[in-house]
């Protein structure tokens, strides 16, 4: 049985890498050597993890968000001939604003 979709447990949020265009507005092809961003969009999001009393403490992120990733870690998930990366909340570097 394959999954459609996967729901991420406690802190954990799946994302799917952005890939960066290899031309620039101009129409410049750009080296591979290039510095890039590594970011990603949320894809799905966990409930959040429980402090010591209990008490729910929610992911501060949320479905559609961008975000800057570390350069290695997370988890690799193939869903519907789709990858994306699952990640702890504290493992994700930052949100990225436009």
């Amino acid at each position: 049985m394959a999954a459609r979709r996967l729901i991420p447990s406690m802190n954990r949020v799946l994302v799917e890498k952005l890939l960066q265009p290899n031309k620039s507005a101009g129409g410049i092809l750009l080296p591979e050597t290039t510095k890039q961003l590594n970011s990603a969009k949320v894809v799905a999001v966990g409930p959040g993890e429980r402090d010591r009393a209990g008490k729910l403490i929610p992911v501060s992120l949320k479905e559609g968000d961008t975000v800057l990733l570390p350069e290695y870690g997370g988890t690799e998930v193939k869903l519907a001939e789709k990858e994306y990366l699952l990640f702890r909340e504290h493992d994700i570097l930052g949100r990225l604003e436009e």
